[in-house]
Parts: structure tokens; C-alpha cells; sequence
């Protein structure tokens, strides 16, 4: 075969191959890994799971990797070195992508460059939640007598979180500095003691994750007061959010779905297709409610814009609380 026929046959091949609906990712007889940068049995963990089982009619077998340390580097840094072929898929968080750029001296990844974003997942509302106890002795019923009472005795009140630089510490920032008011913040080691301080009265108010808080906030042992993200959520609609005293103010916690840099634009195109339609169906809807996730699926482009606007927004709260991790 001449050099210029066998050129002319590459790209009818090439050709044929993008144009045709039938030729999908599930066609391969390779496996996808999602790479998730925390221990396994958590909020991401499970979630990961439940998509990666949803796209295996489109993308074939699916399995999840768990590359917990570092606050989620160490998964994110495996993917970022990935060869870009879209077999491999990490979990970018609030934590990875938003706080680390800011928390850590020095990241072994570039959150603006080292990734090809395929979607957002889904959000997980947090809520400022506070001793029940505590707050019928202060008469404290909603967001607004809260503030008020913190602007009478400041340094009163305190607030707890799991750690310095985490969600939690960085959304109380956030209050505080929108609020004009202040309040001690006692750091703990996690989220689990953070909570356990909360109940039993060593702190005054929190803002947890929605899903670890609602258990306690049903059983009347805590007060939720608002809940973070811009709007109310679905899962607790009669609670209002802090934008609605605080105009402005929307913390979530987030993950989305992203692959190495270089990925070919066509296959992140085809990975967006598979994991946005799981996200639609009614099954992995009904199972993340239960999670109280609400799926958020999205463009690459849209994804891409999303966590630059957080990685900015978490830039300044990181600064002024003088939290670092190295």
C-alpha cells in the first residue's frame, strides 16, 4: 500500500471513530478506576461506588481505588501522574481544590492545572447547628438572635470544628467576619470528636455536614439553625439558609469527578455523557437522598469554572484564620 493510501486509511478509521454513536468506552475491554483520595466507608467513598456502578453499561467495568493521606493529596497526586487515556478518574473535593492550594505550603499537584474536569457530583449542605441545651438557656430560636447575641458578649459564645483549616473552621470564619462578630474556635482532631464536644456542651454552635448532623438535629439533641448553601435544601426545607440573614454567604461541601490533564477532549466528552445520565437516574438519586447528597451533574466547562470560583472564594478565609498545615 502506498504511503498516501495508508494515510487516506488512517483517517477514514480515525474519522469513523468519532463519529459514531455505537463506539463507546464500555466497547474496551479495560478497566476504569476512580480514584478516591480518602478511606473507604465515607460520604465520597459511597457515592463513588454507587456511580461507578451505574456507568457500567457505558463504560464497562468500573472500579473504585482508595489513596487515602494528606487531606486527599495523595489520591489527587496518583491521578494528576496518571497516563491522560480516561481509564483513570479521581474524586476533587472541597478539600483538594478549594482549601489545600491555601492550607498547604507546597501541593504535589496543580488544582488549576492538572486536571481535565468531567463533572460535578453532587453537594452536601452544611448546617450551623447548636447545643439544643444551650440554646433554649441563651433563648437563642434562629440565625438573626444568634448574631444578636454575639454581638452583645462577644467572645462568649465558641464554636467547635475538626481542625484548623478544615470546612468546618473556614465556614465559622466566614460567619464570623459576614456577621461582624466573635466567637473562640475550639479545633479538634476530626469531625467525630468536633460533633461529640458539641453534644455534650464543651462548645456552643458548629457547622457540620447535613448528613452527620441531621441523626442528632431529629432527636432534638441539636438546633439547626441554618443550613450553608446559598439556597434551602431540599432534604430539610424548613430550615432557612444563612443567605437569607447573611445575603451572600454559601458554603458547600462538593465533589466532582476529574481526569488527568491531556485527556483528549472526546473522551472527557463521552465519560461526562456516562456520568451525568447516572446522576439523573431515579435509583442514584433515591440512594445519595439517603446520603442527604443532592446530585449536582454539569458541563466540563461549567465543572472547570465552579472549582476555580471556590479555590478563590477559600483563598482569603484560609489567610485570616492563619491555619497551615506545613
Amino acid at each position: 500500500m502506498s504511503t498516501r493510501r495508508l494515510i487516506l486509511s488512517t483517517l477514514a478509521v480515525v474519522a469513523a471513530s468519532f463519529a459514531a454513536p455505537g463506539l463507546s468506552l464500555a466497547q474496551s475491554d479495560k478497566t476504569t478506576r476512580i480514584v478516591v483520595p480518602f478511606a473507604a466507608g465515607g460520604p465520597i467513598d459511597l457515592t463513588a461506588r454507587i456511580l461507578a456502578e451505574a456507568v457500567k453499561p457505558s463504560l464497562g467495568n468500573v472500579i473504585v481505588d482508595n489513596r487515602p493521606g494528606a487531606g486527599g493529596n495523595i489520591g489527587m497526586a496518583a491521578v494528576a501522574k496518571a497516563t491522560p487515556d480516561g481509564l483513570t478518574l479521581g474524586i476533587a473535593t472541597t478539600a483538594s481544590h478549594g482549601i489545600n492550594p491555601w492550607l498547604f505550603s507546597k501541593l504535589p499537584y496543580d488544582p488549576a492545572k492538572d486536571f481535565a474536569p468531567v463533572t460535578q457530583m453532587l453537594r452536601v449542605p452544611n448546617v450551623l447547628v447548636m447545643n439544643a441545651e444551650t440554646a433554649r438557656r441563651l433563648n437563642i430560636n434562629g440565625l438573626a438572635d444568634l448574631i444578636r447575641y454575639a454581638k452583645a458578649n462577644p467572645g462568649k459564645l465558641n464554636y467547635g470544628s475538626g481542625g484548623n483549616g478544615s470546612a468546618g473552621h473556614l465556614a465559622g470564619e466566614m460567619f464570623k467576619q459576614q456577621a461582624g462578630v466573635f466567637a473562640v474556635h475550639i479545633p479538634y482532631n476530626g469531625g467525630n470528636p468536633a460533633q461529640l464536644g458539641l453534644l455534650s456542651g464543651q462548645v456552643d454552635f458548629n457547622f457540620d455536614n447535613l448528613a452527620t448532623a441531621s441523626a442528632n438535629i431529629q432527636a432534638g439533641k441539636l438546633k439547626a439553625l441554618a443550613v450553608t448553601s446559598a439556597q434551602r435544601s431540599s432534604v430539610m426545607p424548613d430550615v432557612p439558609a444563612v443567605a437569607e440573614t447573611l445575603p451572600g454567604f454559601a458554603v458547600d461541601t462538593w465533589w466532582g469527578l476529574v481526569a488527568p490533564a491531556g485527556t483528549p477532549p472526546v473522551v472527557v466528552r463521552q465519560l461526562n455523557s456516562a456520568f451525568v445520565a447516572a446522576l439523573g437516574s431515579p435509583d442514584v438519586k433515591a440512594r445519595f437522598a439517603k446520603l442527604m447528597a443532592e446530585p449536582a451533574p454539569g458541563t466540563p466547562e461549567a465543572f472547570g469554572r465552579f472549582m476555580a470560583q471556590e479555590r478563590a472564594k477559600y483563598e482569603r478565609p484560609v489567610k485570616l484564620s492563619g491555619a497551615k498545615v506545613d
